[in-house]
């Protein structure tokens, strides 16, 4: 399976000729080395509404024809503007042509700014989603909670984890740790940082913290590829 990072929280996962793609924000970052023209997915995962997480999530699914994964009100926001979806809640579990994905809590926020104000669109998630005989966490945008540690690690085999590390908005580099230790998983990768300088972070430092505490941690770079 190959995981993609493409800036703030935005990765592609395939495995199998089956390509995903979790928050795209691509348009919207500077940093960002391809369009949302050139994404050639069937699925676009969406962890809650903010838009450096959904702003290319429309674009996308509509030249793929891809089905939206999200929380249940996010994804009836994307059913009245005609694209297909599939709504989950937290803890709910369903399978895909190209795995399944399990929602877990996050906390955060989530509303789309729309041209007539904020429309709250339902509770942030993170996701379990497996894919090629490996388990990806995605934390979505989030504070360190005790379920990384009771509900989400002891319950679940974690190959990868996605964590936030920006602080200000997520879960700074330190919370990160404790969240990489408690969710157990194999690799650790940071995201969500950099994209702006309010969460500026080293990501290659929280990746030699990680591999002092015992955990392999990769900070890929924008474009860059790891295989599991």
């Amino acid at each position: 399976m190959k995981v993609t990072y493409h800036g703030q929280a935005c990765f592609i996962l395939e495995h199998d000729g089956h390509k995903i793609i979790i928050d795209p924000f691509l348009s919207g970052n500077d940093k960002a080395v391809i369009g949302p023209d050139e994404v050639d997915v069937s699925y676009v995962l969406l962890t809650h509404g903010h838009a450096d997480h959904v702003l290319d999530a429309e674009p996308i699914a509509r030249k793929n024809n891809a089905t939206i994964i999200a929380p249940n009100e996010l994804a009836g926001y994307y059913a009245s503007k005609g694209l297909t979806v599939h709504p989950l809640g937290i803890g709910g579990k369903h399978d895909f042509p190209f795995g399944s994905v399990k929602v877990t809590l996050a906390f955060h926020g989530s509303g789309i700014e729309t041209e007539n104000g904020l429309v709250y669109v339902g509770p942030p998630v993170g996701f379990l989603i497996t894919m090629g005989g490996k388990t990806i966490y995605h934390a979505g945008d989030t504070g360190l909670f005790g379920d990384m540690k009771t509900v989400i690690g002891d319950l679940h085999n974690i190959d990868v984890a996605l964590l936030p590390i920006g602080d200000n908005f997520t879960m700074g580099p330190e919370d990160a740790l404790v969240a990489a230790e408690w969710t157990g998983a194999k690799t650790v990768i940071p995201m969500h940082y950099n994209t702006f300088p309010l969460i500026a972070q080293d990501g290659d430092q929280f990746a030699r913290d990680l591999e002092a505490k015992g955990i392999h941690g990769i900070a890929l770079k924008i474009g860059e590829t790891a295989e599991f």
